[in-house]
């Protein structure tokens, strides 16, 4: 029997559970939507293609699923990249099917061809980032170029892939028995542990160490491990601290949770990082910001400290710092056996009420400092009082997405999360412009969870158009803008080492900053509130979660830099011996 290219590969979607596809329309891609039009797929249409890349990214985080993104060629393709590369940093599984041009006009220039270097080149464009780019040659080979694809975003170290197709392929002809024997496959592959042995060696050195410490990142969340992770804690009682990614692992309530290291960390936990004689790393890279631009005296030591580290990425390990012990297995399995030699050599576990009430005086006292900061009734806001009113108002199994700036790096520092991997923040690439359609992706994958997205300014004003979608699907999000009329980060960064803010605050209306993004969205049939005062913020926030509606909360806030105790290397750069960091800015 055969059917068309397009017809087969969106019942082979179904048969893997795809529920939503992410994307745009163009001339290559047409044959796809057509097919899709009476199934069970939902196409999620965006304005703009690093919309449905962000909007994909936040899916798959919320799933553990790889989620797919349908592209147009060339332009679509490079609209997309930036969205797809962040999922590629913070390993998350996509497959992003792109349109090409016709197979059989290669090189001859057809309309929007990549062809400056080499004919029909444009899956090369994202070789940098992706797990692996496939061009589609032959119909007969797309079912297995299919196959491979999934499996390939969603095992190891997770991320995405691109699958290429000349628009031709897709109208083409196959036998659908070529996508039929697809289903004999494993949809997904038996993961690495850990063995027994090295299970004890690591626990053992652990119980004797005299200053343990467990560093935690995002790999935590991508194996699905919080829950194992959080009972190795409560046995062992050994403190956790973790990268910026690595927010949320841990509810921020436990007893043990210390806190993100770095740049942007406390003095308290970066202390306790560097008084470490043995520190456990469970899924992180050691970062450049999480570790203080690796300098010994700020976050880590490493030696004397001495590392464990246990990853899925073999080049992960030993990579910023030597490792002492390293593990190449899934987080998941490793945390298993672990915990299970852990109870069967100290069956009572371990207590240390001490470590416990020390961490318990860290968190008075830092709650305590910020205190008057968190109940300031400033206009424009402080964000301090910003994140404390969203955190006030907003359920403890709430999801909430960070873009970059304050959000992000204030978020880490002093917003507490209480359901772990309910966080989603862009990490590796730092993306403006992530949060808030990151959030409709989570909105689509948890309807019934409150989702709030924190986002600048800046990052709102990098993809609007994602309101559009947002009012098309009604999806619930609730953005809140911290309007600080600047690129706030940067502008504060550039005022401390250049004395001005050139080319990174934005001209004023009098008083009124533009544009008015509560306006905005009621352009896109979306609510939209504008704060006038501080006292009004929290109501508006509850308000617009009692009405699970999709609004925009646009509120002016102070450009005052989040708090840092530790240091980075771009600091030296601009100023080099003068310990200048970052500055207010008006």
């Amino acid at each position: 029997m055969k059917d068309l290219v397009a017809n087969q590969l969106v019942r082979y979607l179904e048969d893997r559970g795809t529920r939503y596809i992410f994307g745009l329309c163009g001339h290559t891609n047409i044959a796809v939507l057509s097919a899709m039009a009476n199934s069970k797929i939902h196409f999620v249409n965006v304005r703009h293609e690093q919309i449905a890349a962000h909007a994909a990214d936040g899916y798959a985080r919320a799933t553990g699923k790889a989620s797919v993104v349908l592209s147009h060629l060339s332009p679509g393709l490079t609209n997309a990249a930036t969205g797809v590369a962040n999922a590629a940093l913070d390993c998350v599984p996509m497959v992003v099917i792109a349109g090409d041009v016709p197979s059989y006009y290669y090189g001859k220039h057809p309309h929007q061809e990549v062809n400056l270097h080499a004919d029909a080149s444009q899956y090369e464009i994202y070789r940098p980032f992706v797990k692996r780019a496939w061009r589609v040659d032959t119909p007969e080979l797309f079912p297995e170029i299919m196959e491979k694809a999934f499996i390939l975003a969603e095992s190891g170290q997770p991320g995405p892939v691109l699958v290429d197709v000349p628009m031709d392929i897709f109208s083409k002809e196959i036998d659908t028995a070529l996508f039929d024997r697809q289903r004999h496959n494993a949809k997904t592959l038996v993961k690495p542990s850990i063995d027994e042995d090295a299970a004890a060696t690591i626990v053992r050195t652990l119980v004797e160490a005299k200053n343990p410490l467990l560093y935690v990142g995002g790999g935590i969340a991508l194996a699905g491990a919080t829950a194992e992770l959080e009972a190795f804690v409560d046995h062992l009682n050994i403190p956790v601290t973790h990268s910026l990614m690595g927010k949320g692992m841990l509810r921020d309530d436990h007893p043990f949770a210390l806190g993100m290291t770095g740049f942007w960390g406390t003095q308290f936990i970066n202390d306790k990082c560097l008084k470490a004689d043995w520190i456990l790393a469970l899924g992180t890279r050691f970062k450049e910001a999480d570790s203080s631009s690796w300098y010994p005296d700020f976050t880590f030591n490493i030696p004397p400290s001495k590392l464990i580290h246990i990853d899925i990425e073999p080049a992960e390990i030993g990579r910023n710092f030597p490792t002492e012990i390293g593990v190449v297995a899934d987080l998941k399995q490793a945390l298993k056996v672990m915990l299970r030699v852990a109870r069967e050599l100290y069956p009572n576990g371990l207590k240390n009420p001490a470590l416990a009430e020390d961490i318990a005086r860290y968190r008075s006292e830092f709650r305590a400092s910020n205190s008057e900061l968190e109940k300031s009734d400033a206009f424009p806001m402080m964000p301090e009082r910003i994140l404390a009113d969203v955190r006030a108002a907003m359920p403890r199994d709430a999801y909430l997405t960070t873009d970059v700036g304050w959000n992000k790096n204030g978020v880490g520092q002093q917003f507490p999360i209480y359901t772990p991997a309910t966080v989603l923040t862009p990490g590796g690439y730092a993306t403006m412009g992530f949060g808030p359609p990151a959030a409709l992706g989570v909105k689509l994958a948890c309807p019934d969870k409150v989702v709030i997205s924190m986002v600048g300014d800046g990052g709102f004003g990098q993809n609007p158009a994602m309101l559009a979608t947002a009012h098309e699907e009604g999806l619930g999000v609730i953005w809140v803008v911290m309007n600080n009329n600047a690129f706030g980060t940067i502008a504060g960064l550039q005022k401390a080492h250049y004395g001005l803010t050139y080319g990174t605050t934005f001209p004023k209306n009098g008083d009124d900053t533009l544009p008015n993004y509560a306006a905005l969205a009621k352009a896109y049939g979306v609510e939209g509130v504008r704060v006038r005062s501080a006292a009004d913020f929290k109501p508006a926030l509850e308000a617009a979660i009692a009405s699970g509606k999709p609004t925009v909360i646009d509120v002016a806030m102070v450009n005052n830099p989040t708090p840092t105790s530790g240091h980075w290397n771009i600091l030296d750069i601009y100023s080099p011996g003068k310990h200048v960091s970052h500055v207010a800015t008006d």
